[in-house]
């Protein structure tokens, strides 16, 4: 559904996109992910037609966006991070216009209008003027705008920037409510959202394509740096002997019910996390603690995205014994 090979988007003091290739196939959701400036808008700009390439070839369902624009941009619907929506318009009557922008035949646009504000969840508001909506409200007219002329694939930039919590929530429901007809790239920085919406993730930084594959595949990038071990430690002695386990930089302890606990352990860079499990294993079976589950712990997707941009990530609180 899209190809890209050897994207180029060069302003002469900045090289925003750097010989950029990957595919999404049909029926596909992929997350496009990178720090602020790493070049996702303009690349999703470039998909879209709406940004011109220095160099490099784009197609989209087959047709190459600059031998055949209007072919390529029929074939998407584009909602950009800051839409542009008339406020003096009422949403349905905004729609209606956006259909005839897009060349959508007279007899179709009434039904293809209610279709798509029912698939964004704004079909209650279809005569609110779009000035008195509230920011997640804006949001789904702005995917109903990507949705009216029932394109196959859909970009989407940063669909739920600037959302509270809630409207997160709403505006993400009705994005996973369409995947089952639509291909859809989505940029995002919440990546929670990419781990339980997307089957794949590219990820972009200084305009360079530095990762992709599945989430497994990505979280694979980064080797578990913590293990948790669920043992039967009445007296609570286990802390004390797994902190003296080589490759263990800290051991923690939390108390769970009756003579349950659960033991983390913080692993030293560059240990194997089943030789730890072993070490460990080996030292309990010497006691009468008994070891009950051991687990590496698998590293986020967040952690694998900071790895990957250099970000700096904190070990986060301790846990410490009641």
């Amino acid at each position: 559904m899209i190809e890209v090979e050897k994207l180029t988007k060069d302003y002469g003091t900045v090289v925003a996109v750097d010989d950029v290739s990957f595919s999404v196939g049909r029926g596909e959701i992929v997350g496009f992910l990178g720090p602020n400036g790493a070049g996702k808008s303009t690349t999703m700009r470039i998909l879209a037609g709406f940004l011109g390439a220095t160099s490099g070839r784009v197609e989209i369902a087959g047709h190459n966006v600059v031998e055949a624009p209007l072919q390529a941009r029929g074939s998407l619907g584009y909602m950009p991070e800051a839409a542009p929506l008339y406020p003096e318009m009422r949403v349905r009557e905004y729609l209606t216009f956006r259909a005839r922008l897009k060349r959508m035949p007279r007899a179709e646009r009434a039904k293809a209008v209610e279709r798509a504000m029912k698939l964004a969840s704004v079909t209650e508001m279809r005569d609110t003027l779009i000035a008195h909506l509230s920011k997640g409200y804006r949001q789904r007219v702005a995917l109903s705008d990507a949705l009216v002329s029932s394109p196959p694939l859909l970009i989407l930039d940063e669909p739920t920037a600037g959302l509270d919590p809630n409207q997160i929530r709403e505006v993400r429901s009705v994005i996973k409510g369409l995947t089952e007809s639509h291909t859809i790239l989505l940029s995002t920085h919440i990546l929670s959202e990419v781990e339980s919406t997307c089957d794949r993730a590219l990820v972009i930084d200084r305009g360079k394509l530095i990762a992709e594959g599945s989430i497994d595949e990505l979280r694979s990038r980064r080797r578990a740096t913590s293990v948790t071990l669920l043992l039967r430690d009445a007296a609570g002695g286990a802390k004390k002997l797994l902190a003296g386990v080589r490759g263990v930089k800290k051991a923690k302890s939390k108390r769970l019910d009756g003579d349950l606990r659960r033991a983390t352990l913080l692993l030293a860079d560059n240990v194997d996390p089943q030789d730890v499990i072993e070490a460990a294993i080996a030292v309990l079976a010497k006691t009468d603690i008994g070891v009950r589950e051991a687990t590496p712990v698998r590293a986020t997707l967040e952690e694998v995205f900071a790895q990957l941009t250099h970000a700096d990530m904190g070990e986060g609180s301790d846990e410490a014994d009641p």
